[in-house]
Order: C-alpha cells, then structure tokens, then sequence
C-alpha cells in the first residue's frame, strides 16, 4: 500500500479492478478544505486515459508489472511466438495483447513484455527499427529537396506500410520511429 504522498509519474497502481500508470498528477491545496491530489492515470490493458482526483493521504495499492525481454520469433496464424533468452520457454501472443505496434514485428526482434499476475498488459518495441523496403515506386533521381513522398512496403511480419521521400528505392534500409509511424532516414541503400 502506498498513499498519494508516493505518487509520482510511472508509478502503477490497482484502481477499480484495473491497473493503471500514472500519466500525470498534481497536489492541490485549496483556501478552504482538504487537499487532494488530481491525477491523469492510463489503464495498461487498453490503454484509455482517465483523470481521477484523490484525497490527499488517500492509500492506494501499488501494482507491481514485471517487465520481461522476449525475442519475437514467427508467426503462426494468428498468434505470434516469442521467446524468453534466458529460460528459452516460448510465449504466444495475440495481436490484441500486442497492440498497433504489432505491424513493426520483425525476426528476433527483441521486445519488452509487461505482465501483471500472469496477464500480459503489453508489448512494448524499441521506439526504431531499421528495415528493408520491400516495394516502393522506383525513387527519381536527384529528388532529395522536393518535399513528396510516397507509400513504401518494408520488410516486416506484417508487411507495414509508411510514408517515405521520394528517394526511397526498394531494397534500401530505412530507420522507422514504432511509436509514429513515420520514417525517420535512410540508412544504407
């Protein structure tokens, strides 16, 4: 148990039969009444953002999320099989547990999984990757200045989709931020 005195942002908690992180929080003191701690809390498992004020002194369960590296392997269906580098038991996974990052899935990518009694509440993926373009329209020459882009397949489980520059040809490494989507640069090519 911990009381709000403990909050601190990233801390997680058990509220409402959830757990939650918290996002953002402020101790309030007012002219007149008690002081009370005003929060903005994101539920782990599906990731919705809610705000939750707290009497100040209030105790609140800490939730302890364990978070583990696994190493994505291959696909089966609708599953996804990882594996642990230390004790090399295999994990399966659903595209639900992984969320929309499940597009950059690449072979022996490794991941960070987090749990809480047993329930996976995530997956979180190295915020880049580098990865082949697979299919593109053919790059035109000399535009690196123009400010177009274009649609270009790169070479993950899925098969993601991102904007590039127009200079982008197939089989060119480009580097990929997992948490916007967009391409970042060219690596080799």
């Amino acid at each position: 148990m911990a009381s709000t005195a403990d909050f601190k942002n990233g801390l997680t908690i058990e509220f409402d039969g959830d757990v939650f992180q918290i996002v953002e929080f402020q101790h309030v003191k007012p002219g007149k009444g008690g002081a009370f701690v005003r929060t903005k809390l994101r539920n782990l498992k599906n990731g919705s953002v809610i705000d939750k004020t707290f009497r100040a002194g209030e105790r609140i369960e800490i939730a302890h999320v364990e978070r583990k590296p696994l190493q994505f392997l291959y696909k089966a269906g609708d599953d996804y099989i990882f594996m642990d580098n230390e004790t090399f038991d295999q994990v399966t996974l659903g595209a639900d547990q992984i969320g929309p990052q499940v597009k950059f899935l690449m072979d022996n990518l490794e991941v960070l999984v987090a749990s809480h009694e047993g329930t996976v509440l995530g997956v979180d993926l190295p915020d880049t990757i580098e990865a082949p373009v697979k299919q593109t329209d053919p790059g035109l020459k000399g535009d690196t200045a123009s400010g177009g882009s274009k649609p270009a397949t790169i070479d993950t489980v899925e098969s993601a989709v991102v904007t590039v520059p127009l200079f982008i040809n197939e089989g060119d490494i480009i580097r990929v931020d997992t948490r916007s989507e967009k391409y970042i640069e060219r690596v080799r090519g």
